[in-house]
């Protein structure tokens, strides 16, 4: 699995933003619109987390304070998702 794509943290969840970002197309991509794990990077960090489903039929991957911290960003700021292994 290649995927990269570029998006800003924060997703609005019942009207209070997660520091998550959307993965677009998902649903597709993936088979499911249930909750998986993946092997991914974030502005090149490595990072292996949960995709949560958005609700909205799509997913959404959490981008922790300690990531956001190794790489300098905030809720707000576009970050480089790279996506490498579905492992669930």
């Amino acid at each position: 699995m290649d995927v990269r794509f570029t998006a800003p943290i924060g997703v609005d969840v019942k009207g209070e933003t997660w520091s998550c970002v959307e993965v677009p197309g998902s649903a597709d991509l993936f088979g499911t619109g249930g909750a998986l794990k993946a092997t991914a990077g974030g502005d090149g960090a490595p990072l292996t987390a949960g995709l949560l489903p958005t609700g909205r039929g799509g997913h959404m991957l959490s981008i922790s304070a300690k990531l956001r911290r190794t790489i300098g960003k905030d809720v707000g700021d576009d970050v480089v998702v790279h996506i490498t292994e579905r492992l669930t």
